[in-house]
């Protein structure tokens, strides 16, 4: 099952793979950025929401269920995950198209009214249609963590650093193609992102990876890479706000569009300077320090050459945990020479081997990552799902350029939190999850500024709200791959993402909306239904939970890194990332 990207083993590249260091990587990145921008679905949610609100005249409660459905549809993606390593990637984006298709296309006929629909089926098929989200993410994020595992935190950071920006892309069209129409945007949202799909689909394909981390051009191609996704970024801020504060005619408007669509199109300036100006110098190095990373099957190599990533036992790495681990071994050894135990039965894999999901589930690590993970992200999703009111409720009543602001920093956050914990865990070996804490420090003070319900602080507080929010991402996704493997990283990742609809659903549907109708009540007594609420005490609360929330994830934190430090001494003493030892599986 090589065309899987997951599947099958053997040696050299498999039916369905090309070779190491050939362009392909390259251009299956590039493609990746589109189907990330299409990806980035959920984020709009705030863009139709009043629509929806007004034509079919719910409450705030209604429409933060909705919201619920919203991170639910994104989040929910155990299927593809599973799926991941069964099947290709082009397949997996497949599904994702039609559940778009039909999702979007089923909310467009009830905004429009052109077909009446009750309040569970619109529900379900926004879940449907966002779910789109988790199937296009997982067929890219999965396919180019394993085309380049050796710079995990980076290929983390840009990939989902482009879902962030495409809510910027999405609100530039909106703004600028679609005259503001959330009727539009859901037509655009069901046929657009099939039609991204079906364009790049063939190029999004597992590739053997290149294993040689010393390769500064590889380097200087990520650097390239990072580069040109911030000038997106930074370009798409200025051109929203423009276009929203300015009256710029068509022409204009065209302009600035199509120079998005140029710099969407950067990443290919890569593959295309690797087929003008060739490396003829970029072969295949034999390595004896090849690291195993997920197996055999997403290297290509064979189990049967395979050098061990260690020459004896674990000396080469000298911290007390392999000490620990080797004494273990001796023990296990002398007690299967006594008949005492089946070695093959009480062996297990270590933190950094490759751990099949429900060896996973049932690690402290895996679920102190999980809940530190809920902290930051499910307080995170409440502000992005009740963005527009929350920005109404202190007067800053042009919630485009919050939503715009928020996906710009939740971007910078992510390109950051993938760039600089690579950095620091080559240079230093610090874990990762270091910059979850003190991003939820920060946070912690965020949402009491958030609290005071000042309209001066709401552009600050949304600022460092996004940038925190994505640092969250950016860092879970590489530690989950170096601490349990790529083997089922697909199936763990999705997991780890229930956390946003598991916080929409505490957070932000039964705190924020019901604290919302309750204060709406209060200012107007004489409406039955108000649905505006205005002033600090319509999420105060919510903030301040929210506050303590993350304080908690805070000394979570602590806990998770001082248990993990050893996995990441021993996995970056050499100044890159180095497999534990060698696994041989068969399938």
């Amino acid at each position: 099952m090589a065309g899987g990207g997951g599947g099958g083993g053997g040696p050299g590249p498999g039916p369905g793979r090309v070779k190491a260091g050939s362009r392909p990587p390259w251009v299956g990145l590039a493609a990746a950025v589109w189907v990330q921008v299409a990806a980035g679905s959920a984020y709009v949610f705030p863009l139709y929401s009043r629509a929806i609100k007004e034509a079919l005249g719910y409450n705030q409660q209604a429409l933060t269920m909705l919201g619920v459905g919203n991170d639910v549809g994104e989040n929910v993606g155990l299927v593809p995950g599973v799926l991941a390593n069964r099947l290709p990637p082009w397949l997996i984006l497949v599904i994702g198209s039609a559940c778009a298709f039909f999702g979007f296309g089923t909310l467009w006929l009830a905004v429009t009214k052109t077909v009446a629909m009750p309040y569970w089926v619109l529900w379900i098929a926004l879940c449907i249609g966002t779910n789109s989200s988790a199937w296009l993410g997982t067929a890219a994020l999965v396919t180019n963590m394993r085309n380049f595992p050796l710079s995990r935190g980076t290929v983390a950071g840009l990939i989902k650093g482009y879902v962030a920006v495409s809510a910027a892309v999405y609100t530039e069209t909106f703004n600028g193609m679609l005259g503001n129409s959330p009727t539009n945007l859901l037509l655009l949202l069901a046929l657009g992102i099939p039609t991204a799909c079906i364009v790049v689909m063939y190029f999004v394909r597992p590739c053997t990876p290149s294993l040689d981390e010393d390769n500064s051009t590889e380097h200087s191609h990520f650097m390239y890479t990072q580069i040109s996704s911030v000038v997106l970024g930074i370009y798409l801020m200025v051109a929203t706000i423009l276009g929203d504060t300015l009256k710029l005619s068509q022409a204009v408007t065209y302009l600035l569009f199509g120079i998005m669509i140029l710099l969407l199109l950067a990443p290919l300036a890569i593959p295309i300077k690797m087929t003008l100006y060739p490396n003829k110098q970029t072969k295949e190095k034999p390595s004896t320090l090849a690291p195993s990373y997920s197996t055999d099957s997403l290297s290509g190599a064979d189990p049967e050459n395979s050098q061990p990533l260690l020459g004896s036992a674990s000396t080469t790495f000298a911290t007390g945990t392999n000490e620990s681990d080797d004494s273990t071994d001796l023990d296990l050894l002398l007690a299967e020479g006594e008949g005492a135990v089946n070695l093959k039965k009480k062996r297990g894999p270590r933190r950094g081997d490759d751990f099949t999901f429900l060896e996973a589930l049932v690690k402290a690590d895996f679920w102190l990552l999980f809940v530190v993970y809920f902290c930051g992200v499910g307080t995170g999703v409440t502000v992005l799902n009740n963005l527009a009111q929350i920005g109404m409720s202190v007067g800053a009543n042009d919630t485009t350029i919050l939503l715009c602001l928020f996906g710009f920093c939740n971007f910078v956050g992510r390109i950051l939190g993938g760039s600089v914990s690579e950095h620091f865990v080559r240079s230093r070996m610090l874990p990762r999850p270091f910059w979850m804490m003190c991003t939820q420090i920060i946070m912690v003070v965020t949402f009491l500024l958030f609290a005071t319900g000042l309209h001066s602080l709401i552009y600050v507080s949304t600022t460092l709200l996004g940038i925190c929010y994505g640092v969250q991402f950016a860092v879970m996704i590489p530690t989950v791959s170096e601490l349990f493997g790529l083997k089922d990283f697909g199936l763990m990742y999705n997991f780890m993402l229930l956390v946003n609809p598991l916080g929409a659903f505490f957070f932000s549907a039964l705190l924020a909306g019901y604290i919302y109708d309750k204060e709406a009540a209060r200012q107007h007594p004489g409406v039955l239904e108000p649905s505006d609420c205005y002033g600090p005490d319509c999420f105060r609360l919510t903030f301040y939970v929210c506050a303590l929330v993350c304080c908690c994830g805070t000394l979570l934190s602590v806990l998770f890194i001082s248990r993990i430090k050893p996995v990441y001494q021993m996995l970056y003493a050499s100044g890159s990332f180095r497999h534990p030892r060698s696994q041989q599986q068969l399938h």
